[in-house]
């Protein structure tokens, strides 16, 4: 009985201390990957990423966006407020709940969207950084010169 009561923590102890030894080394792997910097962009099937000015978030861009177009004054992480200011009102908007909305104890946004349809230009989509708040950030720049400014 007394070896028992000494046994036991001792066995826990070694499995907890490698535990943490295996997440060391694990952690330390991925670290030697090269972070590519804040304004670097990483391709897509259907687009490229790009992050926000303060690297925050992470958007995506979708087509090529023409130089004197409208979307080209754009950038990821904006607020609908600052781009409204910046281009003007959408010709349509649509909103809707995201899956993760219905995830319980999910704090952390990207609970609800906001698409904003812009006529020859294409379409925004915005989105919440936090659960309590709406979309307030952009996160896609889909750039169609043939969009008709409705949704789909």
């Amino acid at each position: 009985m007394h070896l028992n009561k000494r046994f036991i923590p001792a066995i826990c102890l070694v499995f907890l201390i490698g535990c943490a030894t295996q997440h060391k080394t694990d952690t330390a792997k991925t670290s030697d990957n090269t972070k590519p910097s804040p304004d670097a962009t990483k391709p897509t099937p259907t687009g490229h990423i790009v992050k926000s000015k303060d690297g925050s978030i992470e958007g995506e861009i979708v087509g090529t966006l023409a130089p004197k177009s409208k979307f080209a004054k754009l950038q990821i992480g904006m607020t609908p407020e600052e781009v409204e200011n910046l281009i003007g009102r959408p010709d349509n908007t649509e909103s809707h709940a995201t899956g993760k909305g219905f995830i319980p104890f999910h704090f952390s946004g990207d609970t609800q969207r906001l698409e904003a349809f812009y006529k020859h230009e294409g379409q925004l989509t915005f989105s919440n950084t936090n659960n309590f708040i709406t979309p307030n950030a952009l996160i896609k720049i889909e750039a169609n010169p043939k969009a008709t400014g409705i949704s789909k």
